[in-house]
């Protein structure tokens, strides 16, 4: 089998290329121990069995980042037989900075001068035999999007892998003071560190070692002087008059230029572009954050608008005949009541639970990829930047924390988009702080219920507040945790372009189906776990007696200094860690219990299955009806609907205005939802940030709460 790497710069157009060629067979998961994604494909092409590997977006080998460190220890350790590098034809130079790095490591290479289109477009002329002759590799023009020279490059390919010394044979040449002391370097690697030359290509291991490489120095327990390259690194220091990795930079990029200058030539007059004049209006210093917010706004509405109707239809096909049809079905077959309540309440309505957020997370990671493939997000992180960093954060860190405020679980999967690991976590731990949309039925009970007068301002400062103390901690753990000096920032504004509907179709698949898979099978679990704590010991006739309900009488003491210590409300905040809205349907059957009569509801269930294909066209249709009904008017109705009224006069008993706030803002606090916390453990491969938010955020909902009540009553004010 022949192994392919693929490497390139982000906006290279190196997915869309990976894409094209590998289509569904492309494998997603992550790297060993990281979370950067990992894409494989295995598939034929005449004749032969080719593995294909996309490597992570970089611009260098150099070991910075963590893209750049996976890149090239894959290259470097695992030795593919050939490297498909994806070049951007609009942007030679640049690019071809990583193809000169590549070219060190020995290994052949094969370019794909992609986005030619564009390139011609521009009026820009690349001569492909001079830079065959300049680099010594084989180069073939591609324009992925269109799937044209991809059969030139697949056949290219063969040819190298087939024999190498066709099309790789030649070494650049960076100059007789760094080629005189690479020579000299080699000679005594070999006589000193012969195993390590055995390891790594050799030519690549010099230029690192010279470079000082932290990673390649532990190799030799950090003793670069027991080579003897002290007169060697000294003669370089005086020639250039610059440090070594300076000097290997410089070089590198000098090859570069000296490549492009040589093989591309460009229209005397440049037309101003499309690009150009929408950037004088994006990146305008006051338009472009009004500009930013309102699309973001735009986002999230219609991620909710469009994906809500589904909710709503998979809501009522779940709860309505598919749990009565499990019912009756289990009647049949006279299964024990344990059982019957095991399979509609613990697994229908867990996996249901997982099948309702499914439109949520697959309509907003469509957007997310849609932003990404058209070069806007670029130019949101670069409007956001000066405001992110005074929370120790750049631009592209905002853009998670917004679509927060829809669902908190792909705001979390939405960090892949940043490249700094720490950024993502950080990011990742202030992300539950923005009050999602899961809140809102506690939110809108709580407000109809003691303020009604001002329900308006009380929901407004829910959010504000959110946002306020994201900030805070921002900044403390930015000082504590996270401290030291703030990740570099490089970011590359490519121009736009209509991202091609099978890949937002292939890309939001991957996405979404990594919350499906992983998070549903949790959320299973979890659910049938609550189930038994509310139904254990067997026979409990109180909820009170159960597991559950005597956990929440010995919790309920840590939040008696809140005021909202009874052992109701300390159960619902528990089964709310599952999801927030859980809270209020856990007060509902706490509170108010609610016994059917078996012959009726027996009678109701033969019904439905006499009728099963009435009653579901009848599910159906009422879905349908309201299929245009929003997410924000559902969760206000709760409010004022009438079946909540004994619930409503159950709580204005239990709080005041003021422990009724406290108790809001400790639910817009403490730790996230069950999905969150997967979601955050799948992203980063630990369980460790989850404990993390765990602590923190039970700390902070505490300590506001505890502020907000106590310094209320010390006051002597109430809310309301």
């Amino acid at each position: 089998m022949i192994t392919i790497a693929v490497a390139g710069n982000p906006n290279s157009g190196k997915s869309t290329l990976v894409n094209a060629i590998a289509g569904t067979r492309l494998h997603v998961g992550n790297w060993p121990g990281v979370t950067v994604e990992k894409k494989e494909a295995i598939f034929e092409y005449d004749g032969k069995k080719i593995m294909l590997v996309d490597l992570p977006g970089t611009y260098s080998l150099s070991p910075y980042t963590q893209e750049e460190i996976i890149a090239r220890d894959y290259l470097v350790h695992e030795t593919p037989d050939v490297i498909i590098n994806v070049v951007d034809s609009t942007n030679l130079e640049r690019n071809l900075y990583l193809t000169v790095q590549l070219l060190e490591l020995g290994i052949p290479v094969v370019i794909a001068l992609n986005i030619y289109d564009e390139a011609k477009k521009k009026g820009h002329r690349i001569d492909i035999k001079s830079m065959e002759e300049a680099l010594g590799v084989k180069v073939v023009t591609t324009v992925a999007t269109e799937r044209t020279g991809l059969n030139h490059l697949l056949t290219a390919v063969l040819k190298v892998a087939g024999n190498s010394s066709r099309y790789y044979s030649k070494q650049l040449d960076y100059g007789e003071d760094l080629e005189s002391v690479a020579r000299v370097m080699e000679r005594k690697i070999k006589q000193n560190y012969n195993f390590l030359a055995e390891k790594y290509p050799l030519r690549w291991l010099t230029f690192k070692l010279l470079e000082g490489d932290t990673h390649i120095l532990e190799k030799i327990n950090g003793d670069r002087n027991g080579l003897c390259f002290d007169e060697v690194v000294q003669h370089l220091r005086k020639t250039y008059g610059d440090d070594i990795e300076s000097i290997m930079a410089n070089v590198r990029y000098a090859k570069a230029a000296e490549t492009t200058h040589r093989v591309l030539s460009k229209p005397e007059i440049r037309k101003i572009e499309l690009t150009e004049k929408i950037d004088a209006v994006i990146l305008n210093r006051f338009l472009g954050v009004p500009i930013f917010l309102a699309l973001m706004w735009f986002v999230f509405k219609f991620t909710f608008d469009v994906s809500t109707p589904f909710v709503d239809w998979i809501d009522a096909v779940i709860s309505g005949p598919l749990k009565r049809w499990a019912m009756v079905i289990l009647g049949m077959i006279h299964a024990p009541a344990w059982t019957t309540s095991l399979v509609t309440d613990g697994v229908i309505a867990g996996v249901g639970f997982v099948i309702m957020f499914v439109p949520v997370i697959f309509t907003i990671m469509f957007f997310i990829t849609f932003l990404e493939g058209s070069g806007y997000m670029a130019r949101a992180a670069f409007v956001m930047d000066r405001a992110m960093r005074a929370i120790g954060l750049h631009g592209k860190s905002f853009i998670p924390m917004v679509l927060g405020f829809g669902c908190n679980v792909p705001a979390i999967c939405a960090t892949r988009i940043l490249e700094n690991q720490k950024d993502k976590v950080l990011t990742a731990l202030l992300i539950p702080l923005m009050s999602c949309g899961a809140r809102l039925p506690i939110y809108v009970l709580f407000v109809g219920t003691f303020f009604s007068e001002n329900s308006g301002t009380v929901l407004w400062s829910l959010y504000v507040m959110g946002i306020v103390l994201a900030i805070v901690m921002g900044i403390v753990f930015k000082r504590t945790i996270f401290k030291g000096e703030p990740s570099v920032f490089i970011m590359e504004l490519p121009p736009y372009r209509m991202p091609s509907f099978k890949n937002l179709m292939i890309y939001t698949w991957e996405r979404g189906k990594h919350f499906l898979v992983k998070a549903g099978t949790y959320i299973l679990l979890v659910s049938i776990m609550v189930w038994l704590l509310l139904n254990l010991p067997w026979g409990v006739e109180h909820k009170k007696d159960s597991y559950l309900g005597k956990t929440g009488q010995v919790i309920a003491r840590v939040f008696k200094p809140l005021g909202f210590g009874s052992w109701e409300v300390a159960s619902s905040l528990i089964t709310g860690v599952i999801a927030k809205e859980i809270v209020v349907g856990t007060m509902g059957e706490i509170y108010i219990e609610k016994k059917m009569v078996e012959t009726t509801e027996q009678k109701t269930l033969l019904h439905d299955l006499k009728e099963c294909g009435i009653s579901f066209t009848i599910a159906v249709k009422d879905s349908v009806t309201n299929v245009f009904s929003t997410f924000w008017m559902k969760s206000i109705s709760i409010g004022g609907d009438k079946k909540l009224t004994p619930l409503r006069t159950v709580i204005q008993e239990t709080f005041t205005p003021l422990s009724a706030y406290a108790f809001l803002s400790f639910v817009l606090l403490y730790m996230p939802c069950i999905v969150a916390s997967i979601a955050m453990r799948n992203e980063f491969g630990t369980w460790k940030w989850v404990g993390v938010s765990f602590v923190y955020q039970i700390a902070l909902g505490w300590i506001v709460a505890f502020a907000i009540y106590q310094g209320g009553k010390l006051l002597g004010i109430g809310i309301g």
